[in-house]
């Protein structure tokens, strides 16, 4: 038997839907209409008064949660930080790295790689590629990553990350003026791996140069990377002048100011513009000392830090867009865009994820009208 699911609003998230009910049938969305131009076909109806429907959300920069961290390498790890991201509307997700010793990494990747070719998991969110976040960034704006663990970039390396999780590389984080990069770049788009440039020290000229050779968005934007001069407008003069590239930022208040995520989102426009959250293990826990990594980072006031320096955050994307909302004046509506259709573009996955649609995932969000969470159902299923 169908499932209904009805409510007062459902944003597409393109598409503003008054009174709609999404038909779903076996996992996935089969019809979406309004009730005010159409019958509500029979099948079981779950309906939601007063509330809002959207896709649920895709994080394309997670480091951890739950208390679990992704380069752990261990299935209860996993299963944790899954299943808290399931609770907090996030329906898939890039497990990210961070750099660390040479066997660390490929035991994490290919730990990550089995774990993705399991599929989607009731009641989890679905790791749908990995995020290789360092070896190959600039030792100057490398922020917290170990220096004695930093790599120079080229092909070969690439590849024996690739060969290890097991052809699941989805996104690379690189530094576009190190010697190499330019032709890790070039490597990575033949194997289908977006490449953003970040953790960088670039200037104008390398950062446009990483987007020649094919890199396409740009990592927490404004973070880790040389700062902009009217003169000298370096990576961060690139990142927003570039209308081709894709950039997120950590929309949290403490990674970057509100009025500067105001600005970012201005510049890339809505189309462009992409919220992650950069979470560590102790997103959801208290105040305390969690690993990043193999880090150990202290949680206090909603701030991550080691040795002074930031290190992730406890953002996550249901706060960012209600963030964004405040920072940015955007309504509910555009707001979604960022964390929905718009990372699902940048990692090719918008025919089953990021929008809500006839051969698309139903993986929905209910919230109220002001953002707020209110359930999530993955596959149809309620989390």
């Amino acid at each position: 038997m169908a499932l209904i699911v009805t409510a007062s609003q459902l944003f597409t998230p393109l598409e503003s839907i008054a009174s709609p009910f999404i038909v779903i049938e076996d996992g996935y969305v089969t019809s979406v209409g309004s009730q005010n131009e159409a019958a509500v076909p029979p099948g079981k109806i779950l309906a939601f008064k007063d509330q809002v429907l959207a896709p649920a959300y895709l994080d394309i920069h997670l480091h951890g949660s739950g208390g679990h961290d992704v380069m752990e390498a261990d299935d209860t790890a996993l299963m944790a930080i899954e299943s808290m991201l399931a609770s907090r509307g996030v329906a898939a997700y890039l497990p990210t790295t961070v750099t660390a010793a040479e066997d660390r990494t490929l035991r994490a990747l290919e730990h990550l790689g089995k774990a993705m070719r399991k599929g989607v998991q009731p009641g989890r969110t679905t790791p749908v590629g990995i995020h290789l976040e360092g070896p190959f960034i600039s030792c100057a704006k490398r922020g917290v990553h170990p220096p004695e663990h930093l790599v120079a970039p080229s092909p070969e390396k690439l590849e024996r990350y690739w060969e290890a999780s097991g052809g699941t590389l989805r996104m690379l984080t690189i530094a576009p003026e190190i010697p190499g990069a330019i032709e890790t770049i070039r490597h990575a788009r033949q194997l289908g791996i977006r490449c953003s440039i970040g953790h960088s020290n670039a200037t104008y000229e390398e950062a446009t140069a990483g987007i020649a050779a094919g890199a396409t968005h740009a990592t927490h934007t404004f973070n880790a990377m040389r700062a902009l001069d009217h003169r000298d407008p370096g990576i961060l003069g690139a990142v927003l002048q570039h209308r081709e590239l894709t950039a997120d930022i950590i929309a949290d208040g403490i990674h970057v100011h509100p009025s500067v995520v105001d600005l970012f989102i201005r510049a890339k426009g809505l189309d462009r513009a992409i919220l992650i959250t950069d979470a560590i293990s102790a997103t959801g826990m208290p105040e305390g000392r969690y690993d990043l990594g193999g880090l150990e980072v202290e949680v206090k006031d909603e701030r991550c830090q080691y040795n002074g320096k930031l290190a992730g955050s406890v953002l996550t994307l249901e706060r960012a867009i209600r963030n964004v909302m405040s920072f940015s004046k955007l309504n509910l509506q555009d707001a979604l865009r960022l964390v929905t259709l718009n990372p699902a573009l940048l990692i090719g996955m918008s025919e089953e994820r990021g929008s809500l649609k006839p051969g698309s995932r139903a993986d929905i969000v209910v919230l109220t009208p002001e953002g707020q969470l209110v359930q999530t159902l993955l596959g149809g299923e309620v989390v």
